[in-house]
């Protein structure tokens, strides 16, 4: 999961960047609290912050899509349990 988070803040932040960790420290504790729901759709506005191109917005949209992936599986799974 973190190296899903780590791409898109280099892309959004510099790698040496406070600003790079903190986005992915929020992230990732919004997300081990059970708030992944608000994590994807948050990203997909980041990505409209900078002006990125196609190409270096591929990690955010990765990361985006990875998570709606895990929220969907896992109210498949509450439903079906």
């Amino acid at each position: 999961m973190i190296e899903y988070l780590w791409k898109p803040a280099f892309v959004l932040y510099s790698q040496t960047s406070t600003q790079a960790q903190a986005w992915e420290s929020k992230r990732l504790q919004l997300i081990l609290e059970g708030k992944s729901s608000s994590v994807a759709p948050g990203m997909g506005r980041s990505k409209t912050l900078p002006k990125l191109t196609p190409e270096e917005r591929k990690p955010v949209d990765t990361c985006a899509r990875y998570l709606l992936k895990v929220i969907v599986e896992k109210e498949i799974t509450s439903k079906s349990g």
